[in-house]
């Protein structure tokens, strides 16, 4: 399981990355883009969109259960999950609003209530929320109308202006943003989460996380991932109506099917050894101090450095510096884990969940 998230974590900067230079845009092509955004584009689709996220979503999930396992009681999980909070409010309104601590958190409370049930009333409660998620998305999405921005048009251009105007105005529309984040969790963003979890947990209570799928479920899984995949780059020819509206609630389930492929294919490559993959295991032990350092680098990067980045920057320029990012980070991990065993902000939060244990008893 380390090795699984040590995997998300790195996997997460190839979808961020585009996020640190105007939030709220993501990526901004040119009016003709080079053939290489064409290419990476479908790739992501394929391999990066939503699948490492919900890796991580299935894990979390996993890893509340596992807790719960050996605590056999919610009350020390609500404190951690507490201070999750806390770190993901601090992580969003200073730092970036693309956080997902803040909604990990909360979804990990909502579902603290369906830790004890059986397999069977899991699923259905991760299909109730998954489908109450993707009918809201759907929804939202049918009545967005926005026309298209191009990076090298004067629209682009004004608003590269005023987000780049001061460091006050990056936190002001870092704020901005937070906020908008904060009110679309309930709403939007919770339930899948949540539904997610609870399939973590019963992939755990099957053994999914040690010894994979079954021949079959493979097939079944492998055809799903597929079919819904190739449906995704088919409606991504759509700019508005139904065809647009349904293009994230299917990726959401390919990313889910695609996640779940993911895990099979770790379990048995790493056959449940201690030694295969040894450095990205060290990396799933420092995801949370590795996820706050790769905003923190990605800030200094596009905000400070090199703000000049966000108006020539091409798909392959921001996945170079992905891939530089997580060399960077895979080298740190490598010196790192030769003097701690687990990092300063895993450390920091087991620390305050402690005390605040102790304050229970």
């Amino acid at each position: 399981m380390d090795f699984i998230r040590g995997v998300a974590v790195l996997g997460l900067v190839f979808i961020n990355c585009f996020s640190f230079a105007i939030f709220e845009l993501n990526y901004t092509p040119l009016t003709t883009p080079p053939a290489s955004d064409n290419f990476l584009h479908t790739l992501s689709l394929i391999f990066v969109e939503g699948r490492f996220r919900t890796l991580f979503t299935l894990l979390f999930g996993a890893g509340l259960y596992i807790q719960f396992q050996r605590q056999q009681c919610i009350e020390p999980l609500k404190k951690r999950l507490h201070w999750l909070i806390v770190f993901g409010l601090i992580h969003g309104f200073l730092l970036w609003a693309g956080d997902i601590l803040f909604l990990y958190g909360v979804s990990g409370l909502f579902i603290l209530r369906y830790l004890d049930y059986t397999n069977e009333e899991l699923k259905n409660k991760a299909a109730l929320f998954t489908f109450i998620s993707l009918m809201t998305i759907a929804i939202f999405m049918l009545g967005l109308n926005e026309a298209p921005l191009y990076r090298d048009s004067p629209e682009y251009y004004e608003i590269y202006t005023s987000y780049y105007q001061s460091i006050g105005a990056h936190f002001s529309q870092n704020i901005t943003m937070s906020i908008y984040m904060l009110l679309a969790v309930p709403i939007l963003l919770l339930w899948a989460s949540a539904g997610f979890m609870l399939i973590g947990i019963v992939a755990y209570k099957c053994n999914v996380f040690s010894d994979g799928f079954s021949r079959s479920g493979l097939i079944k899984l492998a055809v799903l991932s597929v079919l819904l995949t190739s449906l995704r780059l088919v409606l991504e020819s759509y700019e508005q109506g139904i065809g647009y509206a349904l293009q994230e609630p299917v990726n959401e389930l390919a990313a889910l099917c695609v996640a779940l492929l993911y895990i099979h294919l770790i379990v048995k490559l790493c056959d449940n050894s201690a030694y295969i993959g040894r450095l990205i295991q060290q990396v799933g032990r420092l995801a949370f101090t590795l996820y706050i350092s790769q905003t923190i680098m990605q800030l200094l990067l596009f905000k400070v450095f090199f703000p000049q980045w966000t108006l020539s920057f091409n798909r392959l320029d921001y996945w170079l510096v992905a891939i530089s990012l997580v060399i960077v980070q895979l080298i740190f991990t490598a010196i790192y884990c030769r003097y701690f065993k687990q990092g300063p902000l895993e450390y920091l939060w087991r620390k305050l969940a402690k005390i605040n244990r102790e304050k229970i008893a």
